[in-house]
């Protein structure tokens, strides 16, 4: 090898004034290579790199988390004591549960938290304080023994998440509580009670002249469906510190999900994920793919005016199928309020509490998980899911409904073939609806004005 020396690229006059800047593109650089690298491993054949790109993923989730809170204590710790905000009650019980799962001595537990190792042992001493005035209160009032043994179940899944529900049950067995395993099961998979929502107000009717507009109404299941399209960030963000100071919207930095949901029942029809921005193509073949799982096909379609869907190719697959796309009216109220709610709920509620996967087919697996979830029975209904109010008129109970999950398969070797992922509903709540144990709601007509919409296009 020749050993001669390279030439030294001399640096810029000014350099030092943009220091900082320089900062923020190597922090930006290094995500955007950290993160392609990723997703490589993610999708890799070999399983070993895929757990190296998962542990990964993890580490970085961690160490970010704790700069973070860094961060905000030192924000905190800059106020006068004597300025900053109380804790309250049912924060205090969950700083003594954390102290308690970490095994803190008052003097850490203080330093934690930015408070006095005497006002720690001050809750010590009044935990056992009743009533509302309390000093350390629960989340939720405990006033039955069967309450206390959920919210002990809870809050070890809470903060030792490493233990499943056997290893829960020996623990309790050692402090003399005896459950059985499936019981803690079915402890941790209960939701907790959290009181009704207010019903709302009736607002007044606004005054002036009403603009006449069309408007599509859902008279039955399948008469109505809205799709829409959307992106998922597998990171927290897109931003970036180069022009155009955003990542590109596709994979490894995002997912694009499209969703169908029947207006009539609310029920999700179909889900479809996609490494970057689908084609009008991919779209129509999504819908194909969902009417062939639904067996029945709407008659209209109400979309955005989005390149897939404002297209020639998109209107002739309508026509071919004799279903009428809707575009919703533009500043109109409750246009595409049902699929862009479905979105918020999809995203809110499931999406972004997990680390989204990199590999696509765990990637549906998420988005299976969480459709079936947004299918569940409602409790607002009594216990009646989205599949039994599309099946209400015609008094047939079936939970055995498959939610088509569709995405290119190889998107990098320019396939055209989709691959159809279902999920199934449990049959228990099926065979409870068909025995009779649920309660009858109304007449046919009583269920059609509670769930039939307008739609302004």
């Amino acid at each position: 090898m020749f050993n001669h020396h390279l030439p030294d690229i001399p640096l810029p006059s000014q350099w030092a004034g943009t220091i900082k800047s320089a900062v923020l593109h190597v922090v930006s650089l290094a995500h955007f290579a950290i993160v392609g690298a990723r997703g490589w491993a993610a999708n890799s054949i070999n399983a070993r790199v895929r757990l190296a790109a998962e542990n990964d993923q993890l580490r970085q989730e961690a160490d970010l988390l704790r700069e973070e809170l860094r961060i905000k204590d030192a924000r905190l710790s800059k106020i006068n004591p004597r300025r900053r905000p109380y804790y309250s009650p049912a924060e205090r019980m969950a700083i003594l549960e954390l102290k308690a799962a970490r095994g803190w001595s008052l003097a850490q537990t203080a330093r934690a938290f930015l408070v006095e190792p005497d006002t720690v042992a001050a809750w010590l001493k009044r935990i056992d304080e009743a009533g509302p005035s309390a000093l350390v209160q629960l989340h939720q009032p405990v006033n039955r023994f069967p309450d206390f043994v959920r919210h002990v179940v809870r809050r070890l899944k809470v903060l030792c998440p490493s233990m499943g529900k056997v290893k829960v049950a020996q623990t309790l067995a050692r402090a003399g509580l005896h459950l059985c395993a499936t019981t803690v099961g079915r402890m941790l998979k209960a939701k907790a009670k959290t009181p009704p929502p207010k019903e709302p107000q009736a607002a007044e009717d606004a005054e002036g002249p009403v603009q006449a507009q069309r408007v599509v109404t859902a008279k039955h299941p399948n008469h109505v469906w809205h799709v829409d399209l959307t992106i998922v960030p597998t990171v927290s963000g897109f931003w970036t510190a180069w022009l155009p100071f955003s990542l590109p919207q596709c994979w490894p930095f995002c997912w694009w999900l499209a969703v169908v949901v029947d207006h009539f029942s609310r029920k999700v029809m179909g889900g479809a994920v996609f490494r970057k921005q689908p084609s009008s193509k991919q779209v129509c073949d999504f819908l194909a793919a969902t009417i062939r799982n639904a067996k029945a096909t709407p008659k209209y379609i109400v979309c955005d005016k989005g390149t897939q869907f404002w297209c020639s190719p998109f209107k002739r697959w309508c026509r071919r199928r004799k279903i009428k796309p809707r575009f919703g009216a533009l500043g109109q109220h409750g246009s595409l309020a049902v699929v862009e709610r479905l979105i918020r709920t999809l995203k809110a509620e499931g999406l972004r509490r997990v680390l989204l996967p990199l590999n696509l087919r765990r990637m549906r697996e998420e988005i299976a998980a969480v459709v079936g979830w947004y299918n569940r029975a409602s409790y607002c209904l009594t216990s009646l899911c989205a599949c039994h109010i599309e099946t209400k008129l015609s008094r047939r109970w079936s939970c055995g409904l498959g939610i088509p999950l569709l995405g290119p398969l190889n998107d990098l070797l320019g396939g055209r073939t989709l691959e159809v992922l279902s999920v199934e509903y449990p049959r228990s709540i099926g065979q409870r609806m068909a025995e009779g144990d649920l309660p009858c709601f109304g007449s046919q007509r009583r269920w059609q004005r509670q769930l039939c919409r307008r739609v302004p296009v």
